[in-house]
Parts: C-alpha cells; sequence; structure tokens
C-alpha cells in the first residue's frame, strides 16, 4: 500500500524482515494459489516508530482504514456494520519465528449487534454467543490486561460488567476496539518473555513485530468445522510422514493454549475428508517450495480448508538429525544445508545420558501422558517459573510442572531441566516451546501433577512418562549411530578444525581444557587459550566451550563425542 501496510494479495512476496514471518507466510501461499484468508500487514518499521515515540506515527490510522477497506471488498463484508460482519484476527509476528512469545486477538469486530447478524446469517445463536465472548475474553486479557472467564457468566452485559470490575472498558467502537489491539501487539515485543527467548535463542531486540490483520474463519462454526495444526514430518522422531492433531468445532487458541486435548489428526480424515486430503497436498507442496519441515496452521469452516500460516518447524534434536539426513538422501537439499539445520547443542543434548537399560522396570510411574520433546531428565519438581529460575539460578535440578504453560512461564522453561503439564497436547504452548528449547517434555499427564511440587522425578519425555526418584541413565556413542556417522563425514569434509577423538590423538597432546575450566572459568578461557594450535578435554563437546577455543584460534580438539565440537566449527 503506502508507508507503513502493505496487502497480501499474492502479486508479490515482500521482505521478510519488514512484514515478518507470519505476514510472508501468508504471501507466499497466496501466491502458490492456495486458500488464504484475505489479509494485510502493518511493517515492522511501524512497530518500531511505535516503540520509539510511544504512538503511531501519522499516516497509520489511515493506512489501516485502506487496508480495511480492501478486507471488505475481497470478504464481501463489513466490518461494524451491516448483515454480513467482517471479524478480525490480529496477530503478531516477527521475521524470527517466536512461537507463543507475542499476542494474538481473535474475533475483533464483534458487539451486540454484530453478535445478532451473525446468529441471524448462520441460524447458530450459540456459535454467534461463543464468538462474542471468545473475543471479550481475549480483548481483555491481552489489551486491557484484565484477565477474565466469562464462560459461565450470563449474557454480554454481564460480562462487559465483569471485565469492568477486572480494571477495564473494552470500547464500543470496533475501530478503537482495532487500533488497541495493533497497539497491544507492538507492545508485546518488549514483554519480559519475548525478551527472555530472544536472549535464549540470540536474537537481536531491534527487529519489532510486524501486524498481521486478516479475515475471520471460524473453526468452531459447526459440526464441519475444526482447527489444528499439521507438521509435514513427525517433529518428535523424524519420520517422513504428516503429523499433527485436530480439534473439531474449535479456533486455534484452544489448541496452542493447552486447555484442550486434541485428536490425533487421523481423525480429520473422518470428520472433514475433503480438507484432510487438501492439507495434505499443500503440506507436500510447502515442504518442497520451502526447502524445509512445514508447521501449518489451518482451520475449517464448513468443511472447507483455510491455511493461517506456515513455517520451519522447530523440531526435537532426534527429529533435526534425521531430517537433515533424509533430505539430502531425497535431493531436497545439499549436505552443507543439512549441517546449517543441525545445531551443536542438539547433537550434544541427543548425546546425554538416557535411561540405562532395565532402570524403568521396577519404577514407579507418578504420572503418564503424551512425549513432547524426547530426552531424560532428573530433578525436583517445581510448580513456580520465578521459583524455578531461582532455585535453577542456585544450583539445582529442577523440573517445571504446571497445569498449562503459558508465555509467561518462559523464563521457568528455560531454567528448567525438563517440562510436565497437566494439560495440553504435542502442538500445545509446552511442546512448542519445550523442542525449541531442546528441553525434555511431557505433557497432558492429567490432574495431580502440580500437587506433586517438591518431589524428586525423572521424566522421559520420548515415553512420556514420569517417574518418582532420580534413575540410573547412559551415555550413547555417535559411532553406533548411523545418521550422526554421516553428518560427522560430512562436517569433516568442510571444517578448517580438526576434531578427533582421544584414542586417535597422541598421548599428551593439546592444552587440558577441562583443567584450565577447573582453575578458572569459561570468560578467562579465552585468554588461556590464546596462541594455542591444540587442546583437549570432555570439556570440548559442550559448545560453549568449543566456541571458546574457536574464537582462541585453536585449529586442533580432541575431545569425545566429536559432532557438536564440529559443528561449532562450522559456525559462521
Amino acid at each position: 500500500m503506502t508507508n507503513w501496510t502493505i496487502l497480501l494479495d499474492g502479486s508479490g512476496i515482500p521482505d521478510r524482515a519488514v512484514i515478518g514471518g507470519k505476514a510472508w507466510s501468508i504471501a507466499r501461499m497466496a501466491a502458490l494459489g492456495l486458500d488464504v484468508p484475505p489479509a494485510f500487514v502493518i511493517s515492522t518499521k511501524a512497530c518500531l516508530a511505535y516503540l520509539e515515540n510511544g504512538d503511531f506515527l501519522p499516516g497509520l490510522v489511515d493506512e489501516v482504514e485502506q487496508g480495511i477497506a480492501w478486507l471488505e471488498a475481497r470478504a464481501g463484508r463489513r466490518f461494524g456494520a451491516g448483515d454480513q460482519r467482517l471479524l478480525l484476527s490480529v496477530r503478531s509476528g516477527a521475521a524470527v519465528s517466536m512461537p507463543g512469545m507475542m499476542d494474538t486477538v481473535l474475533n475483533l469486530g464483534i458487539d451486540d449487534a454484530g453478535e445478532a447478524a451473525l446468529a441471524s446469517e448462520t441460524g447458530l445463536p450459540d456459535f454467534a454467543r461463543d464468538t462474542h465472548r471468545r473475543f471479550l475474553e481475549l480483548y481483555s486479557a491481552i489489551v486491557l490486561k484484565a484477565p477474565v472467564e466469562l464462560e459461565r457468566m450470563g449474557d454480554p452485559a454481564a460480562w462487559r460488567g465483569a471485565v469492568s470490575a477486572a480494571g477495564g472498558e473494552v470500547p464500543g467502537d470496533v475501530r478503537s476496539q482495532l487500533l488497541g489491539a495493533i497497539r497491544a501487539v507492538f507492545e508485546s515485543w518488549n514483554t519480559r518473555r519475548a525478551k527472555r527467548y530472544r536472549e535464549h535463542n540470540g536474537i537481536p531486540h531491534d527487529m519489532g513485530t510486524a501486524v498481521t490483520v486478516q479475515a475471520m474463519v471460524f473453526g468452531n462454526l459447526d459440526e464441519e468445522s475444526g482447527t489444528g495444526v499439521l507438521f509435514s514430518r513427525n517433529p518428535l522422531a523424524g519420520e517422513p510422514v504428516p503429523y499433527g492433531e485436530y480439534l473439531p468445532r474449535a479456533q486455534g487458541e484452544d489448541v496452542v493454549s493447552g486447555k484442550f486435548t486434541p485428536l490425533p489428526l487421523d481423525a480429520m480424515r473422518d470428520h472433514a475428508p475433503q480438507a484432510h486430503a487438501e492439507l495434505l497436498a499443500a503440506s507436500d507442496l510447502l515442504e518442497r517450495e520451502n526447502g524445509d519441515v512445514q508447521d501449518i496452521e489451518f482451520t475449517v469452516q464448513s468443511g472447507r480448508l483455510y491455511l493461517l500460516q506456515s513455517r520451519s518447524a522447530k523440531r526435537a534434536p532426534a527429529a533435526a538429525v534425521r531430517i537433515a539426513v533424509d533430505m539430502v538422501a531425497e535431493g531436497r537439499i545439499d549436505p552443507a544445508t543439512a549441517l546449517s539445520r543441525v545445531s551443536a547443542e542438539q547433537v550434544a543434548t541427543l548425546l546425554l545420558p538416557r535411561l540405562a537399560n532395565g532402570a524403568a522396570d521396577n519404577a514407579e510411574i507418578a504420572a503418564q501422558g503424551e512425549g513432547a520433546c524426547p530426552g531424560v531428565a532428573s530433578g525436583v519438581l517445581v510448580a513456580d517459573a520465578d521459583e524455578a529460575e531461582r532455585r535453577a539460578a542456585a544450583g539445582e535440578a529442577v523440573i517445571l510442572v504446571r497445569a498449562t504453560t503459558s508465555p509467561d512461564d518462559v523464563h521457568g522453561m528455560i531454567a528448567a531441566k525438563g517440562v510436565v503439564t497437566e494439560q495440553g497436547g504435542s502442538t500445545s504452548h509446552a511442546a512448542v516451546v519445550s523442542r525449541a528449547l531442546g528441553r525434555p517434555c511431557v505433557v497432558g499427564v492429567g490432574v495431580g501433577a502440580v500437587a506433586r511440587a517438591g518431589q524428586i522425578v525423572t521424566i522421559d519425555g520420548a515415553a512420556g512418562k514420569v517417574y518418582l526418584g532420580a534413575l540410573p541413565t547412559e551415555r550413547p556413542r555417535e559411532a553406533d549411530d548411523a545418521q550422526l556417522a554421516r553428518l560427522i563425514e560430512w562436517a569433516r569434509e568442510r571444517s578448517s578444525v580438526a576434531v578427533i577423538a582421544p584414542e586417535s590423538a597422541p598421548a599428551g597432546e593439546g592444552v587440558d581444557v577441562d583443567l584450565l575450566l577447573a582453575d578458572g572459568s569459561l570468560e578467562s578461557l579465552g585468554d588461556a587459550l590464546a596462541g594455542k594450535a591444540s587442546v583437549r578435554g570432555s570439556g570440548l563437546a559442550n559448545p560453549e566451550i568449543a566456541r571458546a577455543a574457536r574464537r582462541a584460534g585453536v585449529t586442533t580438539m580432541i575431545t569425545e563425542p566429536v559432532l557438536p565440537a564440529l559443528l561449532v566449527a562450522l559456525e559462521g
């Protein structure tokens, strides 16, 4: 359009840094001819200008009005007026994926008259009432910072009274509501959870978030409607088969919030067979076009499939390795790209201790749910994110246990060795963020897990089990894994740093990093290694220590396992 906004009409694919990943994927899907609800985007530079000046800059409000007029024309509906109402989703979207870290408002544009119009149009007054409630709850929580639970609280007048009692007032004018939602999304860039996530993942703080304004489609409309998330390959183990979850008669927030436990994706085949077939075809197309595993959000409205977002999927460490090797074998990527998609941290996680053979045979299972991120971790159950962060900083191994996590728990998830939730499935907030962090995670274990806070447990994120006590573990060998061996072969062909196992190195060669760390710190390690060509020690299997050695100019590392250090050598 002009200075601050861009129409996502499929005629071009704007710069991802300007429109954010979510809007970029919408533009990309529209250009491929896939069915995407019409949308426009407010750019990241508008966000940065807002955060710098504390208000919208001149011209932005007028451009938003032009965008709404374009949406009305595309959808054949009116925003805030008429018998066929246009409702909106207002969603964040940074250039780098930050799942669950920023804010979204759905169903914006409904009021008492809009509810009546929606009920008349669909013949479904319960749906219209539910949509109205959902909007007020989200707007109150996200924009007004006054969370309320309205589901068992009567009619819209009672709802607005509850919002007022919680300290908020929802504007009567839908355009004021829209501007309020845009402000809230801009401001969510600087929330504590978003800052912590960026710091943990090395994402710059000066990128800003775009705001995508999109026509709503309704997964909660009728029995032929639903919503879900599809991965083009299994993000847990990496099998080359579609994987996901589906929740009939629901909206996307119901899935990612973890408040509801969805059905396996196969259930969609029975519920909406044509939409299911179209979804699998779209998944294959998007993976081929993007050259990576896709995480696809979708809604089915009265049997019609709409794609809302597609992005490169977060994946568990084992899945990252298998997918990278498989995609080279399939001719979809080259070995250099495969190596770039497996981090040193992911491999180090894979090679951490796992449950020893027979360790779980007689162990007492405290809880059982769904494995959301593989790995094994032991620690004391802690039910509060702040407490988890504090106790971990004091050197204690903790497992964060919550009814369901939200973005406000991310700092505790970062500090914890693993995560357990009572509710949710493998695409819930807890599952997605745990995979991004590489933390073992078990979700949907049922009520009662939080009450066990204070107990020492061992969680198995692959089996979905929580055992009482700290169980014995064993350490896997990378040489025994054909996929890791292939990555080692490719990495050695490309690395300027030699990384060799201790048994292959002359006795006594290299400065002992482990001794240096015992006497000093990671901060002083670089100075101690300056001018040294060769170093050795088990500490080099830690990616941060390997990076310190690489920065010091080391050309030979002697350690086991070797792959984490090799991947560090290839960085940059």
